[in-house]
């Protein structure tokens, strides 16, 4: 396994900004009356996602890493919750919307799981 010499090296940060841009592409094809309602929400939740495991991998200590990715987890299911309403709405690509949807799934699992190692390990990884 790789070293983790930055937070770019961590695969979940990886997939949490391609999300990101997923997400911006599919905002960008919702009504322009949206421009500062839902695709404004979505974008910033989205950004949140990764700037936030960023952040917490920053932080140096277990403690703090643990609860920046539990706030990016947060912000992961406020993007879920907008991309529902966006489906229920009908704005955007259904077929994007699945792909975002079975992304923040993933990422999700990749979160807790690196919040559960965090407990299990004596330093960061």
């Amino acid at each position: 396994m790789a070293r983790i010499e930055s937070f770019r090296d961590l695969i979940v940060w990886q997939r949490a900004m391609a999300m990101a841009e997923g997400v911006y592409r599919l905002t960008s094809e919702y009504p322009r009356d949206e421009q500062f309602g839902l695709v404004s929400q979505t974008r910033r939740a989205a950004v949140s996602v990764a700037a936030n495991i960023a952040e917490g991998h920053g932080r140096g200590t277990r403690a703090a890493y643990a609860g920046f990715l539990r706030i990016a987890r947060g912000s992961l299911r406020e993007v879920e919750t907008h991309l529902l309403l966006a489906s229920r709405l009908g704005m955007g690509s259904g077929e994007q919307i699945d792909g975002l949807l079975v992304d923040a799934g993933e990422i999700g699992r990749m979160l807790h799981t690196l919040i559960a190692r965090l407990r299990e390990q004596p330093a960061l990884p």
